[in-house]
């Protein structure tokens, strides 16, 4: 029986491999900064990360974090939602973007009132993807026990299901949440791969 792996973990693994320095990466949904320190040690010297949240307590302890682990140069942090992605990435990045990372919910430690919601959300998964390279990777951990999580992760399932052959979709699930990797394989130049509704 193989060892339980957290989703978090799991997550952090597949994203590392699409990753080198001198890359570039965004995360979505800044949060305590886990996945910002950790996008920002894999891409430094050299890479940069972008991150986004519309918590100033997430911002500041982030910056704090980052500052810490000496990689405060690597990233900036947008203090907005990630539905405005492609407002705050520069026009440079398109096609060029080597991991976006998600992890849906509310801030732990945080007011669990305010959480990620179905709109933005698949307004900014539409954005990210427009922004990958080929053979970038979209890792997106979804919670589903909050409430309104059920709205935001049937509208998820939906857009994935969307998804066409310019995409590689690997699910993991769990008794939580669930860990969706969407890997780009469309070369760049070529439509968007999601099928309209």
């Amino acid at each position: 029986m193989k060892p339980f792996v957290p989703l978090t973990e799991l997550a952090q693994q597949a994203v590392g491999a699409s990753l080198e320095p001198g890359a570039l990466a965004i995360d979505a949904t800044v949060g305590n900064g886990h996945d910002t320190l950790f996008l920002a040690g894999r891409v430094a010297p050299g890479g940069r990360v972008i991150g986004f949240d519309i918590q100033p307590r997430a911002i500041e302890g982030t910056r704090a974090r980052l500052a810490s682990a000496g990689l405060g140069s690597a990233a900036t942090l947008k203090l907005c939602g990630h539905e405005h992605m492609l407002e705050q990435v520069p026009d440079a990045w398109s096609g060029k973007v080597s991991a976006v990372m998600f992890n849906l919910g509310y801030l732990p430690g945080g007011d669990k009132g305010l959480t990620t919601g179905a709109g933005t959300t698949l307004r900014a998964l539409d954005q990210a993807l427009s922004l990958l390279r080929g053979g970038g990777l979209i890792s997106l951990l979804v919670y589903r026990a909050h409430e309104g999580a059920t709205v935001e992760a049937d509208a998820v399932s939906a857009w994935l299901h969307r998804l066409d052959e310019g995409c590689r979709l690997t699910s993991h699930e769990s008794p939580g949440p669930v860990l969706h990797l969407i890997e780009r394989l469309a070369t760049r130049g070529a439509a968007m791969p999601v099928r309209p509704d």
